[in-house]
């Protein structure tokens, strides 16, 4: 199957020109979720399920690299993975049309409520060093690189924790940074437009959180991986939140960093639904639904959104 010409996706944080250079094996698995969307969840899973173990030799972030952030040489993240003999599984928050595309591999996605991904994301980038973060990214492409990208980023969101979410909603340059509602429904209608073709796997959070070991028997079949039944409480329990959260050190993204977080274990914030309603209230949920209307079909957005959504209101 043909996606079309591929899409660009640049920011000061990630480049999915860095996808030109790799060579998928058949059986490759492409981790592609929105941000804060259950991406480790995914890693961890598929990384129980192809080593039929719960105990890994290298944090998961090595085992697992997100190819397209700028937080290492494209080079070295190249050659790890060319010289990793097991089943690889890679991250990245591109979209399916800034991929490319192979009937060989099988691509990944989930959802989560975005009202969530809005409040996750606030935590999480509190939680990150923006020195650290900084000096990363200069290694990687060097300083001028990184100036002409920052120089292009809109301005981090400032404010209350509501004005700082409706920021995300609907910000002042739509699609242009890390993530925004937009840039959250388009990843997933990317998806949901091609959800029907057999290596295309799209999932909930919610309902891995809702019934955990029947997703990941579902993930294990559409991977086509055998494990034996005596094998699966082990692995399940070991995909737990308060499990993962317990191994944050070798589990958070990035956790190779040193000082990329200032509580590794933070990142792992809640791992559960709901927490929007600390920041919007039911009266605002009109206006909620009417930027969701402007950015996903109405089929997609029922999809995610369980309960419906009211009415859209005016904005």
């Amino acid at each position: 199957m043909g996606l079309g010409e591929r899409v660009r996706y640049q920011t000061s944080f990630t480049d999915s020109a860095r996808w030109d250079g790799f060579v998928f094996r058949p059986g490759d698995i492409v981790i592609s979720t929105p941000a804060k969307c259950g991406t480790t969840w995914l890693q961890m899973i598929c990384a129980l399920e192809i080593f039929k173990s719960a105990t890994f030799d290298r944090p998961l972030d090595q085992i697992s690299p997100w190819l397209d952030v700028l937080l290492r040489p494209l080079t070295g993240v190249l050659a790890d993975l060319g010289a990793q003999a097991h089943r690889r599984f890679i991250k990245t928050h591109t979209p399916l049309d800034g991929l490319p595309f192979d009937d060989r591999v099988t691509y990944l996605c989930a959802s989560r409520d975005p009202r969530d991904v809005a409040v996750s994301l606030d935590s999480h980038a509190g939680n990150t060093d923006r020195a650290v973060s900084l000096a990363l990214r200069e290694d990687a492409v060097g300083a001028v690189v990184l100036d002409e990208l920052l120089a292009a980023a809109p301005s981090l969101p400032s404010g209350t924790a509501r004005e700082r979410f409706w920021s995300w909603v609907n910000p002042a340059t739509p699609g242009k940074a890390v993530s925004d509602l937009e840039i959250m429904l388009h990843h997933l209608d990317t998806f949901w437009q091609v959800r029907d073709q057999p290596n295309i796997v799209l999932l909930r959070y919610e309902d891995l959180l809702d019934d955990l070991e029947g997703q990941m028997r579902y993930v294990a079949a559409r991977l086509g991986i055998a494990i034996t039944e005596t094998a699966w409480p082990d692995l399940v329990q070991a995909a737990t939140f308060a499990v993962m959260k317990g191994r944050a050190g070798e589990l958070a993204p990035e956790a190779s960093h040193d000082g990329f977080y200032h509580d590794r274990s933070q990142f792992f914030h809640s791992g559960s639904t709901g927490q929007w309603r600390q920041v919007l209230s039911e009266e605002e949920l009109p206006r909620y639904a009417a930027r969701v209307a402007e950015c996903a079909p109405a089929d997609l957005a029922a999809w995610i959104h369980r309960p419906a959504l009211p009415a859209a209101g005016n904005l």
